[in-house]
């Protein structure tokens, strides 16, 4: 049983399908793996990493999501992990734990960016493949 959001359903199911697979070959398992990021109990509230998902999807350039805030300590964090996660650095997971993260916290909130940017980008490039403008142009 899903435990995905009436509109995190809507999202994923807009074109037909799961954005991540355009034959829908995958669907189900990764459908299976963003609630349990997502949803499931964990060293983060799950509305904290839904929220997350926002912010970083937002960043990636999904079009018509709403403007979210995240925890003010968490703002560098995700921004450099969803537009330029090669710039992480031990300092920026230190920076977490000493505001009180657990290692497990660290590693949900940044599976929620992942999922966010990566989720965007692909849902931009399949837009691409079929045609829609340019979201970032349309800005």
């Amino acid at each position: 049983m899903s435990v995905c959001t009436p509109e995190l359903r809507e999202r994923i199911f807009e074109q037909g399908g799961h954005p991540t697979s355009m034959n829908n070959r995958h669907a189900a398992h990764v459908q299976r793996m963003v609630d349990a990021v997502l949803n499931c109990p964990g060293d983060t509230d799950p509305a904290l990493r839904r929220t997350i998902e926002a912010w970083s999807a937002k960043l990636g350039g999904r079009s018509g999501a709403e403007v979210v805030e995240i925890p003010a300590e968490l703002t560098g964090y995700v921004t450099k992990v969803a537009l330029h996660a090669y710039k992480t650095l031990d300092e920026d997971i230190e920076a977490l734990r000493n505001a009180g993260y657990s290692e497990d916290a660290i590693f949900e909130m940044t599976l929620s960016v992942a999922i966010g940017a990566g989720q965007a980008r692909l849902e931009r490039g399949l837009a691409a493949l079929k045609g829609a403008p340019d979201a970032a142009q349309e800005a």
